[in-house]
């Protein structure tokens, strides 16, 4: 991945995220990469090169995004059991952005106490 590259998914990413109510970026552990928080619980994690990114799905969804766009979606490792998924930012077609907004948001919903989710969840 081009730096520039690299840097506007991250941007985009991190603007995203850091636009929800009491969101922090803290990295997990000793690592380095990316990762967004609601109340110290992760909805949000990239790789160190800004690549991809992995976020909480509901269940069933990871497959069908797994199974619709391969090339884009995908199941990762230590979180993919648990229904996340991987979305590679890197490919030569640029991210639908507003999907990927929805994807955050809803990761961040699944995630959020009840009272900050209700703060930006869609109406239904």
């Amino acid at each position: 991945m081009a730096p520039a590259a690299k840097t506007t998914a991250l941007s985009r990413v991190r603007a995203i995220c850091l636009g929800l109510p009491e969101v922090v970026e803290k990295p997990f552990g000793d690592h380095t990469s990316p990762a967004f928080r609601v109340r110290d619980k992760f909805f949000v994690m990239m790789p160190d090169d800004g690549s991809s990114m992995t976020l909480k799905t509901p269940k069933g969804v990871q497959a069908i995004l797994v199974a619709s766009d391969p090339d884009r979606f995908f199941v990762p490792k230590y979180v993919g059991h648990i229904g996340w998924v991987g979305v590679r930012l890197d490919l030569r077609a640029q991210p639908d952005w507003g999907e990927l907004a929805e994807m955050i948001i809803e990761s961040y919903c699944m995630t959020a106490p009840k009272r900050l989710a209700a703060r930006v969840a869609p109406e239904d």
